[in-house]
């Protein structure tokens, strides 16, 4: 095996898309395909960016390079910029959307077979006239307000252990419809 099929391969056994490495790297999506590309002569990144791709892959360079076995790493790996978490969840049309900041919100007006409560991932985008401008986005929906909390403990457990990504579990089953989601038999 190749540098650019080592590299495709172990992205993908983190779960990384090319632009969640690419982001990670400080680089374009472009770029991870062109290094990913198997065009006969391999393209490969700078030295600085080849130890980024080692360290944020949790492997060694000849494992990257060489096809080597990785060692067992004793350190944590990085932590994403700020803080942030990868987050996959199925009520996104993105396989996973990086977060660092949560909330737990109730629905106060429940219709018949809608959950109680949500976990949203939040995105700040600043402070404005009104005041601080976020976004929420709904990851997961709960029946029980204990469900969304053992949801975001196992979160910010993940974000404290150095892992990179999360994939929600305890989510109720739901389909969306016109007035939000309904709970899926």
């Amino acid at each position: 095996m190749n540098f650019s099929e080592n590299l495709k391969n172990m992205r993908r056994d983190k779960n990384l898309s090319q632009e969640q490495l690419a982001e990670l790297l400080g680089v374009s999506r472009q770029a991870v395909s062109k290094w990913e590309q198997d065009s006969g002569s391999p393209n490969y990144p700078e030295t600085e960016k080849l130890i980024q791709l080692a360290q944020k892959l949790d492997v060694s360079l000849d494992a990257l390079l060489l096809n080597r076995r990785p060692e067992a790493k004793t350190s944590a790996p990085a932590p994403l910029p700020d803080g942030k978490i990868f987050i996959k969840t199925n009520l996104l049309d993105s396989a996973y959307t990086s977060y660092n900041k949560f909330a737990i919100q109730k629905n106060f007006f429940p219709g018949k077979n809608q959950a109680k409560f949500f976990l949203n991932g939040v995105e700040c985008h600043g402070v404005g006239f009104w005041g601080k401008s976020e976004t929420l986005t709904v990851l997961g929906v709960y029946v029980t307000r204990k469900e969304a909390e053992r949801e975001l403990a196992e979160i910010h457990k993940a974000i404290q252990c150095g892992e990179t990504a999360y994939e929600i579990k305890y989510s109720a089953k739901v389909k969306e419809e016109w007035h939000g989601y309904v709970l899926d038999d």
